[in-house]
């Protein structure tokens, strides 16, 4: 099984409502003076964890010199609400990650890290709150396809439709015999990550659930459609005001293409990264959408290379 060379520990929040886990890699003796924090958010039923391997890739002089953080977004992870929910609003993310910074870096600007859904989130936050992020790097976070107010009918449905099937069962995630059965999906989901890092992943990934099986920590409201339709024009507003030098992040995989065929095109991609201020954009070989998993240390160097300047 991987073995971690740089250990993390676990700390509880508050925040809203809920008791939010953060995994933190800290340097023994504390960060370097000026050095902002470097927050690192995971994607869509990811959890904070699955930057282990990035950070283990962090050069030296690097590590020693930032704290990084890297929360379980609700409903992921350890970061389960207290009562049952239904659904997940996108606005609560950012309201989340808002609440984090003020307590991990209440004085000053952090260096901002986002995967998948965790990039989108980081997208839109740095246009709200631009002054709080001074660099930030978006691994394959996107954005969706277009959308026409026509379709609003027909989603709201759907909404309504899937909370019932999600009541009666019919959106659980399935369980496992054992961990070893999770690290098998993991591999069978992406068939670049080694048996090493499937089998230490699953253990952060899943968990035992106290009846001899092993369940994935993500919430099943999590696959209850969003009602509310994606918003170009919303998101383009927010890219024009970041004011945070950006590193948009790509695989050589097509994700997109596999996603939407040809509904939503990394063309497409290119042209709304335009909006954004000052942004470019880097390519890791041989990867797919787990591109943190798949190039540790490819993602690891440009990460650094940016933050550094």
């Amino acid at each position: 099984m991987y073995q971690p060379l740089r250990a993390s520990r676990s700390e509880r929040l508050p925040i809203r409502t809920l008791d939010y886990h953060v995994r933190l890699w800290e340097p023994a003796g504390g960060a370097a003076a000026g050095a902002p924090p470097l927050v690192m958010v995971h994607g869509w039923m990811d959890v904070g964890a699955s930057y282990q391997f990035v950070v283990d890739a962090f050069g030296e002089d690097f590590a020693r010199a930032r704290r990084i953080i890297a929360p379980d977004w609700r409903g992921f992870g350890h970061s389960m609400p207290p009562s049952r929910c239904d659904h997940y609003a996108f606005a609560d993310y950012l309201a989340d990650l808002d609440r984090l910074l003020d307590h991990y870096a209440p004085h000053g600007p952090v260096d901002l890290v986002g995967h998948s859904m965790g990039g989108n989130i980081a997208m839109s936050y740095a246009g709200v709150r631009p002054a709080r992020i001074r660099r930030l790097v978006n691994l394959e976070g996107f954005g969706l396809p277009a959308t026409e107010p026509a379709q609003a009918p027909a989603r709201y449905a759907q909404w309504l439709d899937e909370l019932r099937t999600l009541d009666a069962g019919g959106m659980d995630l399935k369980a496992y015999e054992n961990a070893e059965a999770v690290a098998g999906r993991l591999m069978k989901t992406n068939p670049r990550l080694g048996r090493d890092q499937a089998e230490w992943l699953a253990r952060e990934w899943a968990q035992p659930d106290g009846q001899g099986r092993w369940r994935i920590l993500g919430d099943a409201a999590h696959k209850v459609v969003n009602p509310q339709l994606y918003r170009v024009e919303e998101a383009l507003a927010l890219y024009a005001g970041i004011t945070a030098p950006v590193l948009a992040v790509e695989a050589s995989d097509d994700s997109m293409g596999q996603w939407w065929k040809g509904r939503y095109s990394l063309d497409e991609y290119h042209q709304r990264l335009q909006r954004v201020p000052d942004c470019r954009i880097g390519r890791v070989q041989d990867a797919g959408h787990m591109l943190h998993h798949d190039q540790p240390q490819a993602v690891a160097r440009l990460i650094e290379d940016f933050l550094q300047g």
